[in-house]
């Protein structure tokens, strides 16, 4: 955390001086940094995605364009852009900026990386021993059962209790190890609830459509009741982490309220726009399956009609 000297003591590192310069848009991109693992994982997976498209136009193949922006863009750009800007520099000093990278994390890049359809890529573009490898993961159990939806939406819906409501956070505000295994951790759980929902690749066991938006509209609620226990909360958030900063441009209590407002607005707007996206899908895949039929019944009536035609 910049601009804050830490003393090793026997438990929490207690942090001395002033403290970080009061959190601004402007900052967002002044204290931008690329020094994690985090960043290293972000330029590997868009080289190798656009080399699996880049494989895909060199043998004359098509791949949609939005695909690829999806994915690189709000994709794996949303996840760079809260963790390794300034809104990642100040992640240990607002709970609020905390709660942003959250639903980034969680919510937001996770639809986008699922719309990029990355395993449908590989599939398309891997060696045939690496492709069959990676077939029979889709298809494992293991996979079956953290995919399938009722499982994805238990953890997604019960890890924010066990981060906020143990003394697990603090020790991810102290640790960075843990904080940066905190952020994969999210991405993981975000993807696992929301690649069956809206996602474009192969997955087994995927719900019909009704389904899957009764299980997003099931999802509103958590968002609404965690984002008001922590705005109502009598205790803060990570202990004694905040208050020890000594930011006098800060108001702990204050803060955590903005974040409580953050989970609650920002679920609830996530969670409508999921809801349009199924209806979307939904749509296309009726009007699919509609020329589909039509088609079929064209050469039904082809074939009677050779069939009756005068030799």
């Amino acid at each position: 955390m910049e601009g804050v000297l830490y003393l090793a003591t026997a438990g929490t590192p207690s942090p001395v001086a002033a403290g970080p310069p009061p959190f601004t848009a402007v900052r967002v991109l002044t204290e931008s940094a690329v020094d994690n693992w985090l960043a290293v994982l972000l330029v590997l997976a868009a080289a190798g995605y656009l080399y699996g498209v880049h494989r895909l136009r060199m043998r004359g193949d098509r791949w949609p364009i939005s695909r690829t922006l999806l994915f690189l863009g709000p994709g794996l750009g949303g996840i760079a852009l809260v963790t390794l800007s300034g809104l990642g520099a100040y992640d240990t000093t607002l709970l609020s900026v905390h709660m942003v990278q959250h639903m980034v994390l969680s919510m937001v890049a996770p639809i986008f990386l699922a719309l990029g359809a990355p395993v449908t890529l590989a599939l398309r573009t891997l060696p045939r021993a690496p492709r069959r490898y990676l077939l029979a993961l889709v298809h494992s159990r293991f996979a079956r059962v953290v995919s399938f939806p009722l499982v994805a939406f238990a953890i997604f819906v019960v890890n924010p209790f066990v981060l906020y409501f143990t003394g697990l956070y603090e020790v991810t505000l102290a640790n960075d190890w843990a904080h940066e295994l905190v952020h994969a951790h999210f991405i993981a759980t975000g993807c696992l609830f929301f690649w069956p929902l809206v996602g474009l690749d192969p997955l087994p066991g995927r719900w019909p459509y009704p389904a899957r938006g009764l299980l997003m509209v099931l999802s509103v609620p958590f968002h609404t009741v965690l984002g008001l226990t922590v705005m109502q909360s009598s205790t803060l958030f990570g202990g004694d982490w905040y208050p020890s900063l000594g930011l006098s441009w800060a108001d702990p209590w204050a803060d955590q309220r903005v974040a409580g407002g953050i989970l609650w607005a920002g679920g609830e707007f996530v969670s409508v726009t999921m809801l349009a996206v199924l209806v979307y899908q939904w749509m296309r895949q009726s009007e699919r399956e509609a020329r589909r039929a039509d088609r079929e019944l064209d050469r039904q009536e082809a074939r009677e009609h050779a069939a009756g035609a005068p030799a």
